[in-house]
């Protein structure tokens, strides 16, 4: 595999993406709208009507009151009658009533566009009912938009006292755990010799930073989103000190670019500290650094491998290669971002699929990632681990957002695409491909500079 042509291919078709993405946005934005049905003329898509054309419903309010309403409807009656009222031929032309846990839904036309029409529709339900239903605008099951109206007892419920109790335990969890991936890297176990704490302290410090900052990302975008997050539930792991934090949402979503948003925040802020540290640690270290590894172990990511090699250089044709503290807790800290960034469920690269993608593509990834997830767990039983994690925990998909026809914009797309690419980098292999490749770019250096190589002259 060659690294160059991979990046080059993924620049030009994340341009290419955004550049089609925006061309169909303007050509969808200068179509005319779809004609409205006139007054006194019944809908195209309304079911046959027996009544002559003259007694049919003439303004928008009254327009849906002809619907049968099926007798197994848990609402009362009168709301019902209430929540039909909102529709109209210029929003959503109501045709159909269906039964759904505590609500309804409401099949049939959408008339304008779905920003403005979800707008109209959600502040005449709470002009007619209060804080007492929500109306969501979605996608049913033949890709068509249609209305649901749940009640507000539907909404996700704050934090019970025993869940923050077990998010506090975790914390205290994760942090036992930092200090005990610390003391392994030491070379000596932490929980049987506590008393060496001042050791493990600063690379303990190191993962516990990069796991509080990527949960501050995450909180300071969901405020921004005016969205309510429950406490971080934390996974410890002693091998990389913790696997992340789960989190629920304790409020409906707007939008799915908040899903975005939120689901890229968290990432986004941890992983640019992890970057940071590892690039920091690789600059920084020299022959007398604290750590000796292998040069194989830069072969376990190519994203690190990359990295190890444009700055250590020639650093990496020994045998073993010291390197300062800061690339291994850098390392740790895109790994963790990397397995939260998996497409699957209710992780953080789950709701970016979701946000960009929709549902059923999102559930399809979920798939796919438990099944890569089984294979690698032939050589790795940490991918057993976070199966697990993720079939028990976070396989069920995000619950739609208020409005989840508006997709989010080419940029977020675009941004989605970036760290999904990263996330593959980061957990990847260097193939042996790949290695030839940078063997055979050292070996025209040293010929051609006279044994100083590529990386030595800046190049």
């Amino acid at each position: 595999m060659n690294l160059a042509a991979v990046l080059f291919l993924f620049v030009a078709s994340t341009g290419v993406y955004i550049v089609l993405g925006r061309q169909i946005r303007t050509i969808a934005s200068q179509s005319p709208p779809a004609p409205s049905a006139p007054p006194d003329a019944p809908n195209s898509d309304a079911p046959p009507s027996t009544e002559p054309v003259s007694r049919l419903p003439t303004s928008p309010p009254e327009l849906p009151a002809d619907i049968a309403m099926p007798e197994d409807i848990a609402m009362p009656a009168e709301d019902v009658q209430l929540v039909r009222g909102i529709f109209g031929i210029d929003t959503f032309f109501a045709t159909e009533t269906i039964p759904y846990q505590d609500g309804v839904i409401f099949r049939g036309n959408l008339r304008g566009d779905p920003n403005t029409s979800y707008e109209q529709l959600s502040s005449s339900l709470q002009a007619r009912l209060g804080d007492r239903y929500r109306l969501f605008l979605v996608e049913g099951e033949d890709s068509k938009p249609v209305v649901v109206v749940l009640p507000s007892t539907n909404d996700p419920q704050p934090t019970t006292l025993p869940q923050a109790l077990l998010a506090a335990l975790l914390g205290l969890a994760t942090i036992a755990s930092s200090l005990e991936t610390a003391g392994i890297l030491k070379g000596f176990d932490f929980f049987d010799q506590p008393q060496r704490y001042l050791e493990v302290l600063p690379m303990g410090i190191g993962i516990l930073l990069i796991l509080a900052v990527y949960e501050l990302g995450r909180r300071w975008m969901a405020r921004q989103q005016q969205v309510r997050l429950s406490p971080p539930f934390f996974l410890p792991a002693i091998q990389i000190g913790s696997f992340g934090a789960l989190t629920r949402f304790q409020s409906l979503l707007p939008h799915r670019s908040a899903l975005f948003d939120i689901a890229f925040a968290g990432p986004a802020a941890g992983g640019l500290v992890a970057l940071g540290m590892l690039v920091a640690g690789l600059v920084m270290s020299t022959p007398t650094s604290l750590f000796q590894i292998p040069a194989e172990f830069f072969q376990g990511s190519i994203l690190v491998g990359t990295l190890a090699r444009v700055i250590l250089g020639s650093a990496l044709q020994q045998s073993v290669v010291s390197i300062h503290p800061l690339v291994v807790i850098g390392w740790l800290g895109l790994v963790i971002t990397a397995i939260n960034l998996m497409p699957a469920g209710q992780l953080d690269g789950g709701r970016i699929v979701q946000s960009i993608y929709g549902r059923k593509t999102a559930g399809r990834t979920t798939v796919a990632t438990l099944i890569v997830l089984g294979i690698v767990t032939l050589a790795n039983p940490l991918a057993l681990y976070w199966a697990i994690v993720i079939l028990a925990l976070q396989r069920n998909l995000e619950r739609p957002a208020l409005n989840e026809l508006v997709e989010p914009n080419d940029a977020r797309a675009a941004l989605g695409l970036l760290v999904l690419f990263l996330m593959a980098a980061t957990l990847l292999p260097l193939t042996p491909g790949l290695a030839v490749v940078w063997a055979l770019v050292d070996n025209f250096g040293d010929e051609l500079y006279g044994g100083n190589s590529l990386n030595n002259l800046g190049v």
